[in-house]
């Protein structure tokens, strides 16, 4: 797992963020949303890495949060993209020692982990968590 810091005020140059409860399919909207402001933001390099890694944390939700509810942010920063994703959970995800091929699941961190340039978990005091990654553009954003 890489460590980062959360972006300061003055590293963030837009941002999206919602509170929703999620199903089976909200990723597919979700993505979307991600594309539009990926293009808006010129940043179309980091579409696929991006909405692969948010599908994965969506799933994770889907699958471990009771109630589904979580709180989805997308930061434009200097350099790149920054997703995170909060939850009331308190159980944090962990990578696979030992990840198994032919498993169904258990692979998502993994692959959040290869598609970003960082990633991390952060727990709350109160219970929770936010799951984070970020993504590095070539050159500066416009």
């Amino acid at each position: 797992m890489n460590h980062a810091t959360h972006p300061s005020e003055a590293e963030v140059g837009g941002r999206y963020g919602m509170t929703l409860t999620v199903g089976d399919h909200s990723a597919r909207h979700l993505r979307r949303i991600l594309r539009q402001y990926l293009a808006n933001w010129s940043m179309t390099e980091l579409v696929d890495d991006a909405e692969l890694a948010l599908t994965e944390l969506m799933a994770n939700v889907v699958r471990h949060v009771p109630g589904r509810t979580c709180r989805l942010v997308i930061f434009q920063r200097a350099g790149g993209l920054r997703v995170e994703l909060t939850d009331d959970c308190p159980k944090l995800p962990a990578m696979p020692a030992h990840p198994d091929e032919l498993a169904e699941s258990g692979r998502g961190l993994l692959i959040v982990a290869t598609v970003a340039n960082r990633w991390g978990v952060v727990s709350h005091a109160g219970g929770g968590k936010t799951v984070w990654f970020e993504c590095d553009t070539s050159g500066e954003p416009e």
